[in-house]
Parts: structure tokens; sequence; C-alpha cells
């Protein structure tokens, strides 16, 4: 590779899955690249049935079906192939730190094998475009202003710099929204199922749901019944307002959101 020295192969990966969370989600389609230091390249791609449904809101970004992997195989299936593959190998991809790289080891841990990516060196390519490319507001001063911000980290000037930009952005990029509420669905589409703006809480069949980790699709008016003190846990827990508001109003008064329509 031109500019980058290689020691040990480099595997390039990219992984689509049925979700966003490593931990939790399986993956559906691995692609990988394989650089090696004598400049050979070895392409390598596994299509597989995650064993999980795919959710259809997944479906719409990656274009991925049950359908389409019902007879694919498994990861267990491919597991020791695409461990041979990796084998002694650094890692790479875009924002692989954050979700390829645990999303990998957590296959791999759950058919008993140990991917190790600590053993291993990391390019991050999304690190190094936020290293060269910083993404705060001096830096979007710079760009869409022409000049340095000064005062930076002061609440008047970093105010006034940000609606600078913001007039800068509208003039710039002719094809955004025009309205408020068009650009907030823009910037973070809604789904009219989720309760709070993160999706914390799902509506699900008419049911306010858990939608996170082991109690995910479980009905809260099921646990102020069963297990309060789980709904106690995130009313003290690290969660946003508007979630926490959600479970203190269900164990104060009984009482949820009205379900969308």
């Amino acid at each position: 590779m031109s500019n980058l020295k290689l020691i040990r192969p480099l595997v390039v990966f990219d992984i689509e899955s049925t979700g966003v969370s490593p931990r939790k989600d399986r993956i559906i389609e691995l692609a990988a690249i394989k650089l090696m230091p004598n400049g050979e390249e070895i392409s390598k791609c596994w299509l597989m049935n995650p064993t999980v449904p795919i959710p259809p809101e997944t479906t719409a970004i990656h274009g991925i079906s049950d359908e389409i992997v019902k007879d694919c195989p498994t990861f267990a299936d491919k597991a020791k192939e695409i461990f041979e593959f990796f084998r002694d190998c650094d890692l790479s991809g875009f924002n692989a730190d954050r979700f390829d790289i645990p999303c990998l080891e957590e296959e791999f841990a759950r058919v008993g094998m140990a991917f190790a990516p600590s053993a291993r060196k990391h390019v991050d390519v999304q690190r190094i475009y936020h290293k060269k490319e910083p993404r705060d507001l001096s830096a979007a001063v710079r760009f869409y202003l022409g000049r340095n911000h000064d005062g930076a980290h002061g609440a008047e000037a970093d105010t006034r710099a940000t609606l600078e930009v913001l007039k800068a952005q509208m003039a710039k990029y002719t094809d955004l929204p025009q309205t408020v509420d068009e650009m907030d669905e823009y910037l973070v589409p809604h789904d009219p199922l989720n309760a709070d703006r993160a999706g914390t809480l799902r509506w699900k069949d008419g049911e306010l749901t858990i939608n996170f980790g082991k109690k995910k699709g479980e009905s809260l008016k099921k646990l102020l019944l069963n297990e309060p003190n789980y709904l106690k846990w995130i009313l003290k827990g690290d969660f946003d307002t508007e979630v926490r508001m959600i479970i203190k109003d269900l164990l104060d008064n009984g009482r949820l959101p009205p379900a969308p329509q």
C-alpha cells in the first residue's frame, strides 16, 4: 500500500448486521480485503443467515432481507474459514473500533473462538478522518465563514458563530429542507413507534416495550406488575430525561403516553 508500510497483512473489512449493537445484533454480510506486505490483495465476501429476524428498518438500509439469506450458511458454519482469513492480520475499517471489530469479536465468542482484537494493530479510517479534519465549531467557522473562531468556548461567541454557520450552510446547500420540521426529520429521521427520540422505549403491537438489553421486547405494563424494580433501576440510571419521565409517570400514576395512531 502506498505510504503505509505493512509488517503483517492488514484486513480492511465492513459488516452489515441486523442492527447497531455489536453485543446483541448479528452479522449478515462480511466483506474483507486482505492487503499483503508484498502489495497483493485478497478479497472475500460472506453472506450469512443471522439466525434471527432482520428488522424491516434494517433491511431498508442495506437491502438484505430474511428471504435473501434464508438458505445461506450461518456464522457458525463459516467461523473457521473467516478466522483463518483474519489469522495474524491487523485490522482496518471505517468506525471499526466502535462497531465492526466488536461485532466480529462477539460472533466468534458465540462459537467459542477468541478473536483477540487487542493482540492486533488497528487502523480505523474514521479516526484518521476526524484527526485530520476536525468537526468542531472552530473547524466549521473556518470551513463555512473563512475565518478563525476568535473567542472559542465562550458561550456568547460560540452562539453567534453557530448562527452564522447555520446561515452559511443554508446558503451553500440549496437542497436542504426549508422548514425546521423538515430539517429535524432530515437530520434525525423519526420512527413513530419510538416513544423517545433515541428509541429506548418502543411501541410494539399496541404495547410500550423495552428496546434494549435483556428485557428487549418486554411490555412496561407487565414489568410494572412483575418486576417493578427493573423500572426503578431505569429511573435511577443514566437514561435520557424523556425516558425517565415516562417510567416515573408509570410508577407513580400507572400511566403511559398514548400509542401512536
